[in-house]
């Protein structure tokens, strides 16, 4: 656990942040619960558009890439090529998740990953896969790209880029202390969802 003071309205506020560690276990995954705040530390790897839609379709992953018991990011980072060959992350701020909605739960079930960064929730399918396979969504922070990139110590490797372009390829990253919040986790739970039912209950109540 790690503790930080949060400033709100003038006001200083305790939050606690789990820590979320690799190996990124079914225990480690099922004990999370919709709204707790986790740091990840470990490896993380991207896929956007492309790459759900070319892994729906059959396709492999390239060698050296296992998302058995891992966690898949839907972020296309912005990358600058150093002298040394290296790789910089200078961006790596979420996407829109809802648009791997149609692949996401094959993935979940047939890659065995353990959890999804993105923003903004996902639907059904995927809600089902993370009960079902022990999986979690995490929601990243959106507008703070550049911060994000500063938890991102090292880009180990990167995959597909000549066949899908650098915002589509899968970037392998090492991160620490990236921090995001649980909003659907594998019990069954959504606070997307919740938040949409009660969205509808206060409008039905102005009609």
């Amino acid at each position: 656990m790690v503790r930080l003071n949060r400033h709100t309205a003038g006001k200083i506020e305790q939050i606690t942040m789990k820590e979320l560690s690799f190996p990124f276990t079914e225990e480690k995954i099922r004990a999370l619960k919709v709204g707790d705040e986790v740091l990840i530390s470990g490896t993380v790897f991207t896929g956007r558009d492309a790459v759900h839609k070319y892994l729906h379709e059959g396709g492999e992953l390239p060698s050296g890439v296992t998302l058995r018991d891992g966690i898949i990011y839907h972020c296309g980072p912005v990358m600058m090529k150093q002298d040394d060959g290296s790789w910089k992350c200078t961006a790596a701020g979420p996407t829109t998740s809802i648009r791997e909605e149609p692949y996401q739960w094959q993935i979940i079930r047939d890659f065995g990953v353990r959890a999804v960064i993105g923003k903004g929730g996902m639907g059904e399918r995927t809600l089902a896969a993370c009960k079902e396979h022990g999986c979690v969504y995490l929601h990243g922070i959106g507008g703070a790209a550049q911060v994000l990139a500063e938890c991102v110590k090292k880009v180990r490797n990167v995959y597909f880029l000549e066949k899908f372009g650098s915002p589509e390829a899968i970037w392998e990253l090492d991160v620490a202390d990236f921090p995001a919040i649980v909003t659907i986790d594998a019990h069954g739970n959504s606070l997307h969802k919740e938040v949409f039912a009660r969205s509808e209950d206060e409008l039905a109540k102005r009609l």
